[in-house]
């Protein structure tokens, strides 16, 4: 095995290492240098287009479609998109591998599962006009210049909301980058742009003059950590400043008499320079290094390094890390180089492997830990076993050691080795791997189809599986060709038991296709009824939707149904698809009953509901203030009645008669005495009519309306003793019999405090015993009259009490009544 410092360089007192990843990336018919090429963060994918500066003559003659083609680093075509919307001005990826395209005239599209499915939206500002002359990306953005030197923002993809920035000069731009918002003190995008012999910032509300010398810059490039920035000047000097344009870190002079076609970052700590065929490495310090190719050489930049894409190869080219350069470096007497030393002597069975042992036995703890690291941070297999088995061999020697990063080493490199093979075109670098997450490799593994790479790797690490087979089987709706059940059977046969699936996912990938039956036979095998319905709604078959609902008992599900339902739906349908359903139209009855009388009406009159039609406009009818209105209303609910076949309905047509007929009378009544009869009962507008002294007319209404002969004697007498007609209860009390019997009356009378008439009715209270009757004399004041009473029933008792209530002049009276009976024993 070669050595591992063998495709090390040094610069400066820093080592770099190119280590190459693929090789036949590319055919060679395909010629590199005429195509925009982008890369995509954490070793994704790579789109190619076409440069139209340089082909559009070419492309003229060919007459061939526009399209983006994506490949894995390995130079595995994974999707070719057609590309129908003009000039693209813009092309880059987002962090979780979305593929961003900007259109000449403003028009984004954001592809987000390099399968050619995208949501679209526009710039604005008048982009559409001014059109867009170029764009520059970070993880989460990018900002797009107009051909007025506007700029524009849009700092999210989900909810993209584009943001017109400060408005910067309008004299010639001679290059431009941003600042990530995670980077800058004011956590908003910062734009630099160079004009003249300046830097301009420009951020949401300002720009701002850095008053730079030594200009036009021909090239400006950020560092990663957004901390430094590389600026390319016209006469091949390269200066590396801070991002806050402080202080000068270092300079470098290319001698070179063209400027470089692009100016990368590698890492934190170097920046490159890329001419057709050549790179140079430019150090701290100014130190640099030349790499030269035989084709045409793009940079791909990364968060710890640089791929390096030519028809040829793809290649790595990072700073050698620390546990790296101090396993490895020639010369290295670290604790982990030894103890890497002492496994080869080990395999060779030296005794030389105890002796290096001892030497490291105080550090052997640090030994182990660095060489885990270093084996993360190689990319050959090889090498990674030698020095795991150098930690294994180290952590076996110490008395305590937790094995746990050991073994999560073990499981990150079985997973980086996967998915860095040529036929997944991963590269991932152990640091990339960490910052990317396993659960977003997953998805970058569905997103390519390499689903039994991806369940094989989520069961190794423990991660739900459910979207793996759902992504598969909606796939397979998509682009299968065989029929519609073979389809549903193999799809279902293959998820069904299986934890956490959602049929209805698949079912509307189905849809979508084109394909409802196979939808609806998916959406069957979905447990979920809130899912089945909402996307049964959608496909308009709204009688499944509804049963769905119904069998489901989530009342507040059947009323979504029934809402979207009555939306879309003409009365009539919906009124048809309740037929049968009764819980369904129990829910309808419920809801309108508070907010939708008329919806109420129409529900009664399609189920040949009279009764409870009559019965909604007779309380429509009792909340209305103009008479006319209100008869009108129990008119309509007397002739809903006609031809019912309720048992009840003559009663209740009958009730709504009298009660038009009395809503007639109260406007004459009020018509003719100036007062204030609507809207009373018929018992209180007849109570009324006699408290005002109308009691011929209310002797009308209780002959016209029949009323009961009890119920009038009582409206009379209360009606009267309000309005202390005591002549007329007089008059009353010479009749010789009364329906509601005679107490009432004195009772009622009484309580105006009028004992003389109230007296009057005392003797006609027949049905009373006489010691009632006494009784009732007395609470008028007339002892001498209860005595009297008593005198008749010989009750010496009831006399013998009068005598203690009575006055003077009634005591006499009282003690000769007793007196006499006391005479007669």
């Amino acid at each position: 095995m070669s050595n591992p410092t063998a495709d090390w360089e040094k610069v400066g007192d820093r080592f770099y290492r190119k280590v190459k990843l693929y090789d036949a990336v590319f055919d060679q018919d395909l010629e590199l240098e005429n195509y925009v090429v982008a890369g995509a963060p954490y070793g994704g994918a790579t789109a190619l287009y076409r440069d139209e500066e340089k082909l559009h003559n070419y492309r003229a003659a060919q007459g061939a479609k526009s399209s983006i083609d994506i490949y894995s680093y390995s130079g595995k075509l994974i999707r070719q998109i057609k590309w129908d919307k003009g000039s693209i001005r813009g092309l880059g990826w987002s962090e979780d591998e979305r593929l961003l395209v900007i259109s000449e005239d403003g028009i984004v599209r954001c592809y987000y599962d390099l399968q050619g499915d995208f949501t679209q939206f526009s710039l604005g500002f008048g982009a559409e006009e001014l059109k867009v002359k170029a764009c520059r990306f970070w993880s989460s953005g990018f900002v797009a210049i107009l051909s007025n030197n506007h700029l524009v923002a849009v700092t999210h993809y989900i909810e993209p909301r584009p943001k017109l920035l400060a408005i910067p000069p309008e004299d010639k731009i001679h290059s431009w980058t941003v600042i990530p918002p995670a980077y800058t003190l004011s956590r908003s995008v910062e734009v630099l742009l160079a004009i003249g012999q300046t830097i301009y910032v420009v951020d949401s509300s300002e720009t701002e003059d850095r008053v730079l010398p030594n200009g036009p810059f021909k090239h400006i490039s950020v560092s990663p950590n957004g901390l430094y920035v590389t600026l390319y000047t016209e006469d091949g000097m390269v200066w590396v400043i801070t991002s806050d344009f402080q202080n000068k870190i270092g300079e470098y002079e290319s001698k070179a008499k063209t400027p470089p076609k692009d100016v990368q970052w590698c890492g934190n700590d170097a920046v490159m320079l890329a001419w057709e065929d050549e790179v140079h490495l430019i150090g701290p310090n100014g130190a640099s290094l030349r790499y030269y190719f035989d084709g045409w050489v793009h940079l791909l930049p990364d968060v710890d390094g640089v791929r390096l894409i030519t028809n040829d190869v793809c290649e790595f080219l990072q700073k050698v890390p620390d546990c790296t350069e101090d396993v490895f470096k020639l010369g290295s007497t670290s604790p982990a180089s030894v103890l890497l030393d002492a496994v080869d002597q080990l395999d060779k069975k030296s005794p030389k492997a105890d002796e290096n042992i001892r030497l490291i036995r105080p550090n052997l703890l640090d030994a182990v830990g660095t060489c885990i690291q270093a084996a993360g941070q190689e990319f050959s297999v090889h090498w990674q076993k030698q020095l795991l088995k150098a930690a294994s061999f180290g952590k076996s020697i110490l008395d305590l050691y937790s094995s746990d990063d050991f073994v999560d080493m073990c499981e990150a490199l079985r997973i980086l080795n996967a998915v860095r093979d040529y036929r997944i075109g991963l590269p991932l670098s152990y640091d990339q791997y960490r910052r990317l997450t396993s659960g977003k490799l997953v998805q970058r593994l569905i997103n390519r189809h390499e689903y039994l790479l991806a369940i094989r790797l989520s069961n190794y690490l423990r991660l739900p599986v459910s979207k793996i087979h759902v992504h598969w089987a909606s796939q397979k709706v998509r682009t299968s060709t065989e029929d519609e059940d073979t389809i549903c059977h193999t799809v279902v046969s293959k998820l069904n038991n299986k934890p956490g699936i959602s049929f209805e996912v698949v079912a509307r990938t189905a849809y979508d296709e084109g394909r409802s039956h196979l939808a609806t036979q998916l959406l069957n095998h979905e447990t979920r009824a809130g899912k089945q319905v909402s996307l049964l709604l959608a496909m308009e078959e709204d009688e499944i939707a509804l049963d769905k609902a119904l069998e489901s008992g989530d009342i507040d599900l059947v009323f979504f149904v029934l809402l979207q339902l009555k939306k879309k739906l003409p009365l009539a349908s919906f009124f048809r698809l309740l037929t049968n359903r009764p819980i369904a139209t129990a829910v309808v009855e419920s809801t309108a009953k508070g907010q939708d009388q008329e919806l109420l009406k129409d529900l009664y009159y399609q189920d040949d509901r009279r009764l409870d039609g009559a019965n909604l406009l007779f309380g429509e009818a009792l909340n209305q203030t103009v008479p006319q209105t209100k008869a009108d209303k129990l008119k309509l609910a007397a002739k809903l009645l006609v031809d019912s076949k309720d048992p009840t309905s003559s009663l209740y047509s009958r009730s709504y008669t009298e009660a038009q007929a009395l809503i007639r009378v109260q406007a004459s009544l009020d018509h003719d005495f100036d007062a204030h009869y609507s809207g009373l009962s018929l018992n209180e507008t007849i109570l009324r009519l006699i408290k005002n002294g109308y009691g011929k007319r209310a002797a009308k209404l209780q002959s016209d309306f029949k009323i009961p002969e009890k119920t009038w004697w009582w409206l009379r007498l209360r009606g009267l003793v309000a309005r202390r007609d005591f002549g007329e209860l007089e008059e009353v009390s010479k009749q010789r019999r009364s329906p509601i019997g005679w107490e009432a009356f004195f009772n009622e009378v009484l309580s105006t405090g009028n004992q003389k008439v109230a007296g009057l009715f005392v003797p006609k209270c027949t049905g009373l015993s006489a010691q009632e009757r006494s009784e009732m004399w007395v609470k008028c004041g007339m002892i001498a009259k209860a005595g009297e009473e008593l005198v008749k029933v010989k009750d010496v008792n009831g006399l013998e009490e009068l005598r203690g209530k009575a006055r003077a002049g009634e005591a006499a009276e009282i003690e000769r009544m007793i007196a006499q009976f006391r005479s007669r024993r």
